[in-house]
């Protein structure tokens, strides 16, 4: 069972949250803060990856509470369902651009959908619950997500995924920005060209009138067929690169007249050249229900400094430069900031490791023991070195940094373990090669 936080006063808010994890079969549960000593605490100690927080109820100075978050986004950030209580305040929140905020939803809306969110976070836990720690296994992520034609979840899964990449440091600010504008709208385009049949006359129509998208949609939707139409998302996620695809169930459109027309100020009918510009190229397919488009990863880029760290000393590495030598006594921990370091044992090259790997040197400082390893700086870089003392005393001062790293630690151990295990099946199978070469059968 997963505790989501739901930072709120209001009785109906919390009932209706309350409803929505009743009906989770077990998966949620929720758990209300109202006092911020109470909340900080449980953010540092519980590490949610998800967090309700109510910004419409001024008593609960959430401006204070997002001033700690961004304090310390290195433990803190991401995963932050806001609710408000007019249309006014989400437009004003949207246009902070603040990467740890998932979604704005107004109150009403909220309370009425908070099953459907919910829902959301359950199918796609694997992928949620995975924010926060940088990823440790060498290995693709692949998956999709299937959403309704309805703005809320699209933008939802917009910024799921965008946040994810930013948070795990694929991508910086810009990049961001440039996925999501991209990735909203080819979504938008999705439920209302392709799945709601919107024709560009039809839109004009209703925006002239200083009608709502929203309406139309909703109206749309409502209709015989509409309804059981999908937009699906799906990605691809290498060391390398990115790969988004969205596709719809929608007829097609003649996409290749689209891209060749003059971009002209209007109503609407601009959606795939600004898409166009927000990445480098968008590929679709014949049929015209299919685009999907890759960014390039950043490649080991820089880590920002923990909080508690930022008081201790940073050495600067040039190529070639030692860092800790095999069998020698020194137990300090480094954080990597930036750079590439690579890891030899008896003098032979077993890994090389990057910002990702987060530190150098944590057995011997967790055991106390000699260096198990030398290592060597590849390149430019930057390490946080930490004595031992210095960082227990921080640990001591800072508690909730301990859990932090315990988890991580376990995420290490479970890498560590899956690679065994690969190694394990690998032997197994030459063994077996082996053998029947040996002994071939009569």
């Amino acid at each position: 069972m997963k505790s989501i936080p739901i930072v709120c006063k209001t009785a109906s808010t919390l009932k209706a949250f309350e409803r929505a994890c009743a009906k989770s079969s077990g998966e949620f549960m929720p758990v209300a803060l109202d006092s911020h000593d109470e909340i900080i605490n449980y953010l540092k100690y519980e590490l949610p990856e998800i967090k309700i927080i109510d910004f419409g109820d001024p008593d609960l100075a959430s401006d204070a509470l997002m001033r700690v978050i961004h304090g310390d986004p290195w433990l803190l950030f991401g995963g932050i369902i806001a609710v408000v209580d007019t249309p006014q305040e989400k437009a004003g929140l949207e246009k902070r651009r603040d990467p740890n905020i998932l979604l704005v939803i107004v109150r009403a809306d909220f309370e009425q959908n908070a099953e459907r969110l919910l829902r959301i976070t359950k199918q796609n836990k694997q992928f949620l619950f995975n924010r926060g720690m940088q990823q440790q296994m060498n290995t693709d992520e692949l998956g999709s997500f299937t959403s309704d034609n309805d703005p809320t979840d699209i933008l939802f899964y917009c910024n799921l995924i965008t946040s994810y990449l930013y948070n795990t440091n694929r991508i910086n600010d810009e990049g961001r920005a440039g996925i999501q504008g991209a990735l909203m709208e080819l979504l938008l385009n999705a439920v209302e060209h392709g799945n709601c049949k919107i024709s560009y006359d039809e839109k004009t129509e209703w925006l002239a009138a200083g009608k709502n998208m929203l309406d139309l949609i909703a109206t749309k939707t409502a209709e015989p067929g509409v309804a059981e139409k999908k937009v699906y998302i799906s990605y691809e996620i290498t060391n390398a690169k990115t790969k988004i695809t969205v596709r719809d169930d929608g007829d097609g459109f003649d996409w290749q007249s689209h891209l060749a027309a003059d971009m002209t100020a209007g109503l609407h009918g601009m959606g795939i050249k600004l898409a166009e510009s927000f990445v480098s190229a968008i590929k679709y397919n014949d049929r015209g229900n299919e685009a999907s488009f890759e960014i390039a990863n950043q490649k080991n880029s820089t880590n920002s400094i923990p909080v508690i760290m930022k008081e201790q000393q940073v050495l600067n590495f040039i190529d070639k430069q030692l860092v800790c030598r095999e069998n020698e006594t020194t137990n300090d921990l480094y954080y990597i900031i930036s750079g590439k370091y690579a890891v030899y044992v008896q003098r032979k090259l077993v890994s090389v490791i990057t910002p990702k790997d987060m530190f150098i040197g944590e057995m011997s400082f967790l055991l106390n023991d000699r260096r198990s390893a030398t290592v060597i700086s590849i390149g430019r870089g930057s390490l946080v070195k930490i004595p031992k003392m210095e960082f227990i005393t921080l640990i001591r001062q800072n508690p909730h940094y301990g859990i932090f790293l315990s988890r991580l630690l376990a995420q290490r151990l479970a890498k560590q373990s899956n690679q065994t295990v690969q190694i394990r099946d690998e032997f197994n199978k030459i063994k077996s090669r082996l053998e029947s070469i040996e002994s071939p059968s009569a």
